[in-house]
C-alpha cells in the first residue's frame, strides 16, 4: 500500500480540551407530548425455553397439532407416475396440433422443442409425423437453395438429392422460382442446379418449366414487368443448358415484339441477350428473324431514347460474338449434352401447374413412397444397394472410411466438375506456353487422376481443331507425348479412331486440323500406321466429311514424306494388311471407286496396283446395249455397267461437296443416251437431258432433294459450256483413272467441240490407247 508523502499532525488527545467546551454544549428540551406505549421484546439473552408461552389446556394442544399435521399432508403433491408411450404421444400431437392450428399459420417453435416433438412422434402413419416430414422437406429445400452458389454447387446438388424431391417437387420449383426473382444474379448458378436434377428427375424439370410459362403468361396479361423480366431471364437460362427447346424463346420473342412497346422491346432485349448464342448456335434462322425483327422496329417505331440505345447495344453484343454474355459459363457446364432431358413446351399449350404439390396432403402409403424414393437416390448417387447395417458393424472403421471415399467420389463425378477443372487446367496450361518443350514439361506435371489419361490427348486434339489454320505446336506436343511413352502412343492411336469415327460432328476448317494434326504424327513415326485399318474407302461407309478427312491426311503425309516415300510406306509386307480397306481389290466396284478418289484428289500414283489388279480381273458378262428405236437418237450408247459407273461417280462428287463436282457431272451426264440435237432441236436439248436427269434423280438419289436440286444446276449450264477444253480437262482425268472408255469421244462430237479438243482427243487416244 502506498503512504502518502505528507505527514497530518496527531490531535490532541481529549484530556488537553477545557471542560468548559464539553459541558457547555446546548440540549434540546424535553418534549412535553407523552411518549406512546411500547411493547418490549423479551430480553435476548434468555433461554428458548423461558420465551415459549405454556399451555394451559395440553389436550388442546395436541388436537391443534393433529390438525396442523392432517393439512400439510393434504397439501404435499402425490408422487407423478411416467407417462406410458402412448401418452407421450397422444400429448405430443395434441401440442403440435395446437401449434399448427394457431393463428397466422402456426407458430414459431424453437428447434430443440421441435426436435422433442418429432422424437415423441414416432408413429409414421400418422398425420402429425408427416406434417412435421413435410415442414422440415420444405425448410430442408429452402436452405439449400439459398446456400448454392458457383463454388459449393457440386456439394448442394447430392444434398438435395437425400431429400425428397418426388414428393417435395411443388416446393422445389415454388423456392427457385422466388430465389430467382430475387436475385436475377444467381439466376445461372439455378439454372444449372435445375439442368442436373432435370437429368435425373426429369418430372421435377417440366414441373419447373411449366410454372414459368403460366407466370409469364399471367404477368404478360397484367403487365407486371418486373415479373416478366425474371420469368424471361430464368427461361433463357434454361433454354441455355438445354433443359426446354429454343422454340419457347422464340415463341416469347413473337409475342414481345408483334406490338412493340417499351416495356416488351426492353424485355426482349434481355431475353436476347442471355439466349442469343444458343439461338445462332443451334437455330440461325430464329436468330436471324429476330434481329431482322429488331432493326425494323429501330428503323420504323416510334420508341424512347433509351430503348433504341438498348437495341443498338444489342446489335454490338451481337457482332462482339457475345462475348460477355455466354450461353454457358465454363464453371456452369455441368452436364454432358447426350445425359440432357430437353422439354418441348410452347406458349399454347394447355399446362396444369399442379399447385396441389405445394401444401401438405396426408399420404396412406408414405412409408412405400420414402422407400421407393431411397432406392432411387441410391440409384442416382451411386450408392451401395441391399447392404446390410450388420455388415458395417463387424467391418473394420478403415473399410468404412474407404466406403465412404469412395461414395464422396462418386457423388462428385455425378456433375463432372472435376473432369471440367482439369479440361481447363489443360487447356490454359497450353495457351500459357511459349513452345511445344515448355508445354510438354508443364502438362507432365500434371497430376492426372486415375482412368482421366485420355483427357490429355483430347484436349490437345481439341485445342488444335479450334485454330483458325493448323499450327504445328500441337503436332509437336502429341509426337513428343507419343514418343516419351507406350501409354500415350496407345492413347493417341485410340483417339484418331475415335476422331475418326465422329468426324462428321466438325466443321470443314476443324476437320481440316484435325487430319493435318494426325497426318504429322502419322509421317513422324510417333503413331503407328496401323491405325489406317479402320478406313474403309468405299461408297457406302464413307461420308463427305471423313472423305475429306482421308483426302488432307493423305495430302499431308505426301507433302511431309514425299510421293516416292509414301508408297514405298503403303507398300510394306508388314502393313500391308492394314491398307485392305484404303485401297480394296475385294470388289470391283469399291475398287474403282478408291481409284476414282485417289485419282480426283491428285494421287493416282498410288493406284497403280488397284489398276493393274482390275485390268486383270475376270470380264464380268457383257451387257447388250439396248437398240435405238428411232434416227434421232444418238448412234453410240453407254453399256449398264459404265452408266452404274457414272451414277457412282455423280453421286460421289455431288454428295461429297467437291469443288470439281458440278464440272465432273456436266461431262458424265454427257454420256448418257442423249438424242443428237439438230439445229431446230438444239434449243429442246436441256429439256430432252431434264428427262434423262429424272432417270438420274430415280437412280441415286433416293428421294434427297439437295442432290436432285443440285443436278438440276448442272443440267441448266449443260449445253452452254463456255471452253471446250475444260471439259476435255474432266475426260482427260476421267480416262487416266481408266474409269472412261471410248464412249467418251461421243459427246465432244454431238455438241460441237471445236478443232483443237479433236486434236487433243486423238493424241490422246494415240498416246494412251484410250
Amino acid at each position: 500500500m502506498m503512504q502518502s508523502a505528507v505527514r497530518l499532525p496527531t490531535p490532541p488527545p481529549l484530556d488537553s480540551y477545557p471542560t468548559h467546551a464539553i459541558l457547555g454544549r446546548k440540549r434540546s428540551p424535553p418534549s412535553r407530548s407523552p411518549s406512546p406505549v411500547r411493547r418490549r421484546s423479551p430480553p435476548r439473552n434468555l433461554p428458548r425455553s423461558a420465551q415459549n408461552i405454556k399451555d394451559v389446556d395440553p389436550q388442546r394442544a395436541m388436537e391443534r397439532e393433529r390438525q396442523l399435521a392432517e393439512r400439510l399432508r393434504k397439501q404435499e403433491p402425490e408422487p407423478i407416475k411416467p407417462p406410458t408411450e402412448e401418452e407421450k404421444q397422444a400429448a405430443a400431437k395434441a401440442e403440435y396440433e395446437k401449434l399448427l392450428s394457431s393463428r397466422s399459420g402456426g407458430t414459431y417453435i424453437p428447434p430443440a422443442r421441435l426436435r422433442a416433438l418429432q422424437a415423441q412422434t414416432t408413429d409414421k402413419k400418422s398425420k402429425e409425423y408427416q406434417r412435421m416430414a413435410w415442414e422440415a422437406l420444405k425448410k430442408s429445400i429452402n436452405g439449400l437453395i439459398n446456400k448454392v452458389n458457383v463454388s459449393n454447387i457440386k456439394h448442394i446438388v447430392p444434398e438435395l438429392f437425400t431429400e425428397n424431391l418426388v414428393r417435395g417437387r411443388g416446393l422445389f420449383c415454388r423456392s427457385i422460382m422466388k430465389a430467382a426473382a430475387s436475385s436475377s444474379a444467381f439466376v445461372p448458378i439455378y439454372a444449372a442446379m435445375a439442368a442436373i436434377i432435370n437429368t435425373k428427375l426429369p418430372q421435377v424439370g417440366e414441373l419447373l418449366v411449366h410454372r414459368l410459362i403460366v407466370q409469364f403468361k399471367k404477368a404478360f396479361k397484367r403487365n407486371d414487368k418486373a415479373v416478366c423480366l425474371s420469368s424471361t431471364m430464368f427461361i433463357a437460362h434454361l433454354v441455355n443448358q438445354q433443359v426446354v427447346h429454343e422454340i419457347l424463346a422464340a415463341q416469347i420473342l413473337l409475342l414481345l415484339l408483334n406490338k412493340p412497346t417499351d416495356d416488351g422491346v426492353e424485355i426482349a432485349v434481355g431475353l436476347t441477350r442471355e439466349v442469343g448464342q444458343h439461338l445462332e448456335e443451334m437455330s440461325g434462322p430464329i436468330a436471324l428473324a429476330v434481329f431482322d425483327q429488331f432493326r425494323s422496329i429501330l428503323h420504323e417505331q416510334d420508341l424512347d431514347k433509351r430503348v433504341q440505345y438498348m437495341i443498338e447495344v444489342l446489335f454490338q453484343v451481337r457482332k462482339d460474338k457475345y462475348k460477355d454474355n455466354p450461353a454457358i459459363r465454363d464453371e456452369l457446364d455441368l452436364v454432358e449434352e447426350e445425359d440432357q432431358i430437353t422439354h418441348r413446351a410452347s406458349l399454347d399449350d394447355e399446362i396444369d401447374v399442379q399447385d396441389g404439390l405445394n401444401v401438405f396432403k396426408f399420404d396412406p402409403e408414405w412409408e412405400e413412397h420414402e422407400e421407393a424414393y431411397k432406392k432411387l437416390k441410391a440409384e442416382i448417387l451411386g450408392e451401395a444397394e441391399g447392404s446390410d447395417e450388420e455388415e458395417y458393424e463387424t467391418g473394420e472403421s478403415s473399410d468404412d472410411e474407404e466406403t465412404k471415399e469412395e461414395k464422396e467420389l462418386e457423388i462428385k463425378d455425378q456433375t463432372n466438375t472435376d473432369l471440367t477443372n482439369l479440361r481447363r487446367t489443360i487447356y490454359l496450361t497450353i495457351m500459357s506456353s511459349l513452345d511445344f518443350e515448355e508445354a510438354v514439361h508443364k502438362l507432365l506435371k500434371i497430376n492426372l487422376p486415375v482412368g482421366q489419361e485420355p483427357e490429355l490427348p483430347s484436349m490437345v486434339v481439341e485445342c488444335c481443331s479450334q485454330e483458325r489454320t493448323y499450327s504445328k505446336f500441337y503436332g509437336l506436343i502429341g509426337e513428343r507425348f507419343a514418343k516419351l511413352n507406350r501409354l500415350w502412343t496407345e492413347l493417341f492411336e485410340s483417339s484418331f479412331a475415335k476422331y475418326y469415327d465422329t468426324i462428321h460432328r466438325y466443321e470443314t476448317n476443324r476437320l481440316r486440323n484435325i487430319a493435318r494434326f494426325f497426318g504429322h504424327l502419322l509421317s513422324s513415326d510417333a503413331i503407328g500406321w496401323h491405325v489406317l485399318s479402320i478406313i474403309h474407302l468405299n461408297e457406302d461407309e464413307t461420308t463427305s466429311s471423313s472423305r475429306i478427312f482421308i483426302k488432307i491426311l493423305f495430302q499431308d503425309l505426301a507433302e511431309a514424306l514425299g510421293m516416292s516415300k509414301l508408297q514405298a510406306q503403303l507398300k510394306d509386307d508388314l502393313l500391308r494388311p492394314n491398307y485392305d480397306g484404303i485401297f480394296p481389290t475385294d470388289n470391283p466396284r469399291n475398287t474403282r471407286f478408291s481409284i476414282n478418289y485417289f485419282t480426283s484428289i491428285g494421287m493416282g500414283a498410288l493406284t497403280e496396283e488397284m489398276r493393274e489388279h482390275l485390268k486383270n480381273a475376270p470380264k464380268p458378262a457383257a451387257i447388250m446395249p439396248v437398240k435405238p428405236e428411232s434416227d434421232s437418237e444418238s448412234e453410240s450408247s453407254v453399256s449398264m455397267d459404265l452408266r452404274h459407273l457414272i451414277l457412282d461417280h455423280v453421286r460421289h462428287h455431288i454428295l461429297g461437296r467437291s469443288v470439281a463436282g458440278h464440272t465432273q457431272a456436266h461431262v458424265l451426264l454427257r454420256l448418257l443416251d442423249v438424242p443428237r440435237p439438230s439445229a431446230e432441236d438444239r434449243i429442246q436439248g436441256p429439256l430432252r437431258l431434264l428427262d434423262v436427269l429424272m432417270v438420274l434423280v430415280g437412280d441415286c438419289t433416293q428421294g434427297r432433294p439437295r442432290l436432285r436440286q443440285g443436278l438440276v444446276r448442272v443440267v441448266g449450264g449443260l449445253i452452254q459450256v463456255p471452253r471446250a477444253l475444260r471439259v476435255f480437262v474432266e475426260v482427260d482425268g476421267l480416262c487416266r483413272g481408266r474409269i472412261l472408255g471410248r464412249a467418251a469421244l461421243g459427246p465432244f462430237a454431238v455438241y460441237g467441240v471445236g478443232a483443237s479438243a479433236r486434236i487433243q482427243v486423238h493424241d490422246l487416244r494415240r498416246g494412251r490407247g484410250v
